[in-house]
């Protein structure tokens, strides 16, 4: 039973008609199947033939070793969107737990994004990632349910594409509870920069990215 209805397939393919560069999506599983593997597997191959622009491709988080450290996948389900083509190139936007309810739109927005190769983001902001040359991760702890969080999801992986030491994850904190206890996540979204930076709540271009100049500097500082 497919789980894109039939309305949303009709959507989704209309904005895939401003895909410019194929866009694949990496997936990884399992043999044995995690919860929610099977749910995420079946939604990359539904999106994937809803454009010839849109490639899937599945790996065995246990036997796939070399994709496994190509993509440093170190938890399922994942998804790795990355642009394909005659310029390819994975700029570090990460998915891991089902992309499901109100995070289903993100990941329909990254794809067009990714094909495109634009972040959208203000120049002002361009132009301060531009200059940011130490390694940065971004893990937006989300819930299918929480409106507000793909806000916060989109504009970590629009920082991602935008900057080679920005890598960017969607965190799902109830398939992940063990993390969603390291980082306190009480609330959602809640967004981790550099383990030692948080923001609550969807904050504004502005605001996420002063975080991250900080979360740089601090590393300038500690070395």
């Amino acid at each position: 039973m497919p789980l894109i209805s039939e309305r949303d397939r009709k959507t989704i393919q209309e904005e895939f008609q401003a895909l410019v560069e194929p866009v694949k999506l990496v997936m990884f599983t399992q043999e044995l199947e995690c919860q929610f593997c099977r749910e995420t597997r079946q939604i990359v191959e539904e999106l994937a033939g809803l454009s010839d622009k849109i490639i899937a491709e599945v790996y065995n988080f246990a036997t796939d070793k070399e994709a496994v450290e190509a993509y440093k996948i170190d938890k399922i389900p994942a998804i790795a969107i990355v642009r394909a083509g005659a310029s390819p190139k994975d700029y570090g936007i990460r998915y891991y737990g089902i992309p499901s309810g109100y995070e289903f739109s993100s990941l329909i927005e990254d794809i067009v994004m990714v094909s495109r190769g634009d972040s959208g983001l203000s120049q002002r902001t361009r132009q301060e990632v531009a200059r940011i040359d130490k390694p940065v991760h971004i893990q937006v702890f989300v819930t299918p349910t929480c409106p507000y969080c793909p806000m916060a999801v989109r504009l970590a992986h629009q920082l991602a594409l935008e900057s080679d030491f920005i890598t960017a994850d969607m965190v799902e904190a109830i398939e992940f509870p063990h993390l969603a206890n390291k980082y306190q996540v009480m609330g959602v979204p809640r967004t981790v920069i550099n383990e030692d930076y948080h923001i609550e709540g969807a904050v504004p271009e502005p605001v996420l990215l002063e975080r991250v100049l900080q979360a740089v500097e601090a590393q300038k500082i500690q070395a």
